[in-house]
């Protein structure tokens, strides 16, 4: 009954896009989270058939799921704790990203029980304050990579880091980080490290900031269709298309408590639409009064307290009925709520919206003609379902 739509023509047209802007950068597709709820390997593949030559996650587990679909391109793994055993990791061929001077040692264990040559990403913390070396652990990360190189055990592919703000070009935090880039990759350079590959990056520096391109860039948000500057837009097209059903209409009258509570009462007689999608399914539970979803086309307001396996739309005077799909979210090309719409009522982000898209709703991967396309009565603008109440 509900089920994410998922449009490989826009991962592909948006991976087309992003290379573009890369101006001959190399691209890094990031599917972690299971391609931020999109499904990995499909959109892996699309990515790569279409300008990516890389691929980024986080953990060990979602670069081996990569593989064994039998995707070959390299692979960028970031998150790990020091004591992991990294074996897997070294046999698969995986790049790992190296913080500090213990997650060198684990992955130089790996390759000595393996027999390979470990190849290691050496991060710099340039702000963000998360994962990477600091600048005074800097010079021991790299004597220890520069010690372990010289033994065989490791190759260093790439210096990189983390962006903290790439929304605002002007903004001081990030000519700062430019500048500790800069001198992590010099200081690098000194120690006799000349790593083949260099990458800085997120989203939105891939389609405003050719200062931090390098050689690699790594695109997270904007892959899946979501603008990552706020006010600006590239072009990029939504990928996923959250839908559900009516399975159950009532008409009620003025004074009737709505769902948990309650925490809405309807003001005037009007029908409930009863849609199976609650916040196991991704449907905050913070959008208050705020969201809507549109059925038939028109937009209407979800009321009442969100549920963990079901919400309440006040359809107003439009004949709905069980069976009527229901648009939670999409492109917005026809009127309906977009992700960035739904991230805005929940105060969070895209990110979050799309990765929360729980489990058990199945996730259909097309391209061509969407699987609704045929029968959509969707109007160009979102109608509200005030206008469709007599006067």
């Amino acid at each position: 009954m509900t089920r994410a739509l998922i449009d490989l023509d826009a991962i592909a047209h948006n991976t087309r896009l992003l290379a573009r802007a890369a101006t001959g950068s190399e691209v890094m597709a990031v599917v972690k989270a299971d391609g931020f709820g999109h499904g990995a390997v499909p959109v892996a593949r699309t990515a790569l058939a279409h300008g990516a030559s890389w691929l980024g996650v986080t953990s060990l587990r979602e670069a081996l799921e990569l593989r064994s679909a039998g995707i070959t391109a390299p692979i960028l793994m970031w998150l790990y704790a020091p004591f992991e055993i990294l074996d897997e990791a070294v046999l698969a061929d995986i790049d790992v990203s190296v913080s500090s001077t213990a997650a060198l040692e684990t992955l130089a264990r790996a390759a000595e029980r393996t027999g390979r040559t470990a190849t290691a990403h050496l991060k710099a913390d340039t702000g963000l304050s998360r994962g990477g070396a600091t600048s005074a652990e800097w010079p021991d990360l790299l004597a220890t990579a520069a010690k372990f190189r010289d033994a065989g055990l490791l190759a260093i592919r790439a210096v990189w880091s983390h962006l903290q703000h790439a929304e605002d070009p002007g903004d001081p935090g990030l000519l700062r980080q430019l500048e500790a880039f800069g001198r992590a990759r010099d200081e690098a350079h000194g120690a006799g490290i000349d790593a083949p590959l260099t990458h800085l990056a997120n989203s939105a520096a891939v389609l405003q900031l050719p200062e931090t391109h390098f050689d690699l860039v790594r695109p997270g948000i904007a892959l899946y269709g979501a603008e990552p500057v706020p006010g600006r837009v590239f072009g990029l097209r939504p990928a996923m298309t959250l839908e559900s059903t009516v399975i159950l209409t009532k008409r009620v009258g003025p004074g009737t408590g709505v769902s948990y509570g309650p925490e809405f009462v309807t003001e005037r007689e009007t029908t409930l639409a009863l849609v199976p999608a609650g916040y196991a399914d991704g449907v905050p539970r913070s959008i208050g009064d705020r969201a809507s979803v549109t059925i038939a086309g028109v937009r209407c307001p979800i009321v009442g307290r969100v549920a963990m396996d079901q919400v309440v739309v006040d359809a107003g005077d439009l004949p709905v009925v069980a069976g009527d799909r229901v648009v939670i979210f999409g492109s917005g090309a026809n009127g309906e709520p977009t992700v960035s719409d739904w991230a805005g009522w929940a105060g969070t982000n895209a990110h979050e919206i799309l990765t929360g898209i729980g489990t058990r709703v199945p996730r259909v991967h097309y391209s061509g003609e969407s699987p609704n396309e045929t029968s959509s009565r969707s109007p160009s603008r979102p109608v509200e379902c005030a206008e469709m109440t007599p006067s």
